[in-house]
């Protein structure tokens, strides 16, 4: 791993201990998570930025933190759960070298495991116009991890992204109804590709007899992005808000890791390289509303637009003048073609108050997927409607509150995986005869708990 980073990477490893891998595919587009509250992900979301019930809104929207009193703190944590499977009798596969059979082969399992997402937010009102806040959380994440025998083994074995944001956040009030907001994202990411080694190729119908061999890329980074966040209150039922975030490059540093590799009949020995893999972070626009109905009922609904199109390619890049794979500073040892598009997420939501203590919530989300033309094993991916339930209990007089919400993901259709090799020259044409098809089925939930306390 990336040295200079050990001493950070350490301290936020104690915050983040709890924090295991976000299957893939239970995700708010590409590889950034929803589950980052209980209290929205009531609504899925919805209004998110317009509606500040507890210190979470200083990462919905920092500008919120103007509607709160006092110092306020909310810890949680959401669980989450995928089924990703390939069908059995959907799998195409084909090696560099088409006369060689891929053996064995199976569908690779349920490549994803349950996973905990762990989050923490403060915020403080200095005077009547300032307030300060935090939030410690994990943006985004991504794992899957096929068997072994997995006849695709050869484009995707283990895939690995760790992400935990520090966010600190200020929002200054107008006192009339108007407040702005601005933070800072620290984000650290760690991530993980493994695959097997095709030597078809080079070896022909003898490769059945030698040892695949195993590449394992670790790397890691540090990132910032940051945030603005705006919040009208057009009248005391109907406000709006409004947050953008910049993206990022992060450039995970690391080593490349090559076992089984053949010298001689019966002889093999392990490469390695330094390396770099860059990942990018898409820029993202969330608008809300709340209308409170009745004393009652209340409304909400948003939207978010995210620039996953900066997310062209996932390519392993050589930084090792020494190195035993590539050999030359800025070689490309890996490409993998991405070229995602930009997407929307539409939520809908609401509250109903049954009783002073009592909330009720449900809501609604419209997810679309960022992979359209070159969907990969890593990540197989299909548009998804996220509905989701919760609950409320608040004692006003204690300042005390519990949020539980669960929600589940309804994929609009199977993902049909086509993954073939590309070079980076040229990386809309398959640079060998290598391909692998399959069809997954999908399905997944979440639920999360939340507890908040205002002093």
């Amino acid at each position: 791993m990336h040295k200079s980073h050990n001493t950070l990477a350490c301290s936020i490893r104690l915050v983040s201990l709890t924090a295991a891998l976000a299957p893939v595919g239970a995700l708010a587009g590409g590889f950034s998570l929803n589950e980052q509250s209980a209290s929205a992900m009531g609504t899925a979301n919805a209004g998110a930025t317009a509606n500040p019930e507890n210190a979470s809104i200083v990462l919905f929207n920092p500008a919120g933190m103007s509607q709160l009193s006092g110092t306020n703190v909310s810890i949680g944590a959401a669980v989450l759960d995928i089924d990703a499977e390939a069908k059995g009798d959907s799998i195409a596969v084909t090696r560099q070298d088409p006369s060689v059979p891929v053996q064995p082969a199976s569908d690779g399992g349920d490549i994803a495991d349950p996973a905990v997402l762990p989050h923490l937010y403060l915020t403080h009102e200095v005077n009547d116009s300032v307030d300060v806040g935090l939030a410690v959380h994990a943006p985004y994440g991504l794992a899957a991890d096929y068997d072994n025998d997995f006849a695709g083994r050869f484009f995707a074995d283990k895939t690995e992204l760790t992400a935990v944001a520090f966010s600190p956040s200020i929002a200054v009030s107008n006192g009339e109804g108007i407040s702005m907001g601005a933070g800072i994202n620290v984000i650290y990411a760690e991530g993980r590709l493994t695959r097997f080694q095709d030597t078809s190729a080079d070896a022909g119908p003898a490769a059945l007899a030698l040892p695949e061999p195993y590449a394992d890329i670790e790397g890691d980074d540090i990132g910032v992005t940051f945030r603005v966040g705006f919040l009208y209150e057009l009248s005391d039922r109907t406000q709006f808000g409004l947050t953008a975030q910049t993206g990022t490059e992060l450039e995970l540093e690391g080593d490349a890791e090559i076992s089984n590799v053949t010298v001689t009949p019966g002889v093999t020995t392990t490469l390695n390289e330094k390396v770099t893999v860059p990942l990018s972070i898409p820029e993202t626009v969330t608008v809300g509303a709340r209308h409170r109905l009745t004393d009652d009922i209340t409304l909400l609904a948003g939207a978010t637009y995210a620039k996953w199109s900066r997310f062209e390619e996932l390519d392993i890049i050589s930084r090792d003048p020494n190195g035993e794979v590539a050999g030359a500073p800025g070689a490309t040892i890996t490409h993998i073609t991405e070229k995602w598009k930009n997407t929307w997420q539409f939520n809908l939501g609401g509250i109903w108050q049954a009783t002073p203590e009592w909330a009720f919530k449900a809501g609604y989300a419209w997810d679309e997927s960022p992979v359209d033309d070159y969907v990969t094993a890593r990540i197989p991916s299909e548009d998804r409607h996220w509905l989701t339930l919760g609950t409320q209990w608040k004692d006003i007089r204690s300042g005390w509150s519990v949020d539980a919400a669960v929600g589940t993901l309804i994929f609009a259709d199977d993902a049909e995986v086509s993954d073939r090799e590309y070079s980076h020259a040229n990386p809309t044409v398959p640079s060998t005869q290598a391909s692998y098809e399959g069809t997954y089925e999908l399905s997944a939930w979440s639920a999360s708990l939340q507890v908040s306390k205002a002093f």
